[in-house]
């Protein structure tokens, strides 16, 4: 069974069009919503183990310019 993460993301102001389309190539992302509220985007991933997890966060999302804070929620049961 695949890891799945909720991944809360806070973008800078005016760059939350450019997060999202750069997430959304990644190969890892399931879905990639744009939403109201304290975070500004909501992205679902899912790899085979939570290290990938981590290596998508650190590797990947926090080199996308335009991401200020991130808050990663994983699946425990679905």
């Amino acid at each position: 069974m695949a890891t799945r993460a909720y991944i809360l993301i806070e973008t800078a102001v005016g760059k939350t069009s450019e997060v999202s389309e750069a997430l959304k190539e990644m190969s890892m992302m399931k879905a990639v919503d744009t939403v109201t509220g304290p975070f500004d985007i909501i992205a679902v991933a899912e790899a085979e183990d939570l290290p990938s997890i981590g290596d998508l966060i650190s590797d990947g999302m926090h080199s996308v310019p335009g991401i200020v804070k991130t808050v990663t929620c994983l699946s425990v049961r679905s």
